[in-house]
Order: C-alpha cells, then structure tokens, then sequence
C-alpha cells in the first residue's frame, strides 16, 4: 500500500517514519506531488484541520493520505496558541520569536497557572472516506527560559513533569514514547496492522 503522509514539516516526517517503520507501507511525502497546493486551514480544532487537509490531498492527489494538526494548548492563555500553534505570532515568526510572545502574554494575564498539553490529531483518508481518527495528548507545563536544544518547535518551553526535563532534554526515544504524536500514530500504526490496508493485496 501507499501511505501519504500529507505534511512538509521535515521534523515531523522523520517522527512519523520512524513510528510506521515495518509496516509493509510505501511511505510517500508532498515533495512526490511538487504542482499540487497546499490547502488553507480554516478548522476550528486540531481534528477538523486533520480531517480537512487528509481530504484535501486524498482528494488531489488520488492517494491514501494521513494528515495530523497538532499544536500547544496553554491554559493561562485560554487553550492559545491551539490550532495556530505554527502561524503564532505571524508565520515569518521564529520560534524564539514565539517563546518572546508566549512570556510577554503570560505576564499581562497574571495567572500562576502554567499547565499546558500538545495535543496531535489525525486522520487517514482514501478517497471520499474516513477511515480511521486518532488524538494524543501529552500534559505538562511551560518553562521559560527555554531549556534544551533536542526537538523541535515548541519543545524547548515545554516541561514534562515525569521526566523532570523538558521535551528539548529528552531524547528522541525518550520524547516519541510520551509525545502527542507519539501516542495518536502508534494507534494508527495498531489500526493498520489490524487492517487490510498494511499488506500486500
């Protein structure tokens, strides 16, 4: 089978790789299809977005597509960034930008409180079809300074408690086995080993 995976984030292919890996899977990326657009994300949630960009490519490109929105849901600022995790600020934003912006707005809100949570939606599409949804989510708290130089994006201002370290500290190993999408494929992975879908016709 072909798999899309419908993302151009390089950090984020590299996790999703490693997590589908002996799978009998052609893993295919969105630098397979160079002339077809990206769509507009208009979604309300991590899993509508998900829905709307498997579709979207599923649909454009004739194959079967998983898409994933995942992004850092801070509590002191009302669930922000949320869905705008990666546009925060303005996409030309550079995440130390960001991390600038998140402590600026968590001063002016003069809340304590600093629980956040990733959280990653997917979903697989082959045709018109839904075919399966997964959510994971992580639950920590925000650091700043930022600590830590491993992962990507948010990472760095991401505390996880049980590991005393943020997400940046950890390892690769270490950060898939709790990560938001961590959890979300490693129950794509059980969907599609469970499923005709992974074998050989």
């Amino acid at each position: 089978m072909r798999l899309l995976l419908a993302t151009t984030n390089k950090n984020k292919i590299i996790e999703i790789r490693a997590l589908l890996a002996g799978l009998t899977l052609e893993l295919l990326t969105l630098d397979a299809f160079p002339g077809v657009a990206a769509p507009e994300e208009t979604g309300h949630t991590f899993a509508e977005n998900a829905r709307q960009k498997a579709s979207y490519y599923a649909r454009t490109t004739r194959e079967t597509v998983v898409a994933e929105d995942s992004g850092l849901e801070i509590d002191a600022l009302g669930g922000a960034p949320g869905v705008e995790s990666a546009r925060f600020g303005g996409v030309e934003l550079d995440y130390a930008s960001k991390f600038a912006l998140i402590e600026e707005r968590l001063h002016a809100s003069a809340s304590p409180d600093r629980t956040a949570r990733f959280v990653c939606a997917l979903a697989l599409v082959r045709e018109s079809t839904v075919l399966f949804e997964a959510r994971g989510i992580v639950e920590g708290k925000i650091v700043l300074p930022p600590r830590g130089t491993g992962g990507f994006g948010y990472d760095p201002i991401f505390y996880y408690p049980p590991y005393q370290r943020t997400l940046a500290e950890a390892t690769r190993e270490e950060k898939t086995a709790v990560s938001h999408r961590g959890k979300a494929f490693r129950e794509l992975r059980g969907f599609l080993e469970n499923a005709s879908l992974s074998k050989h016709e």
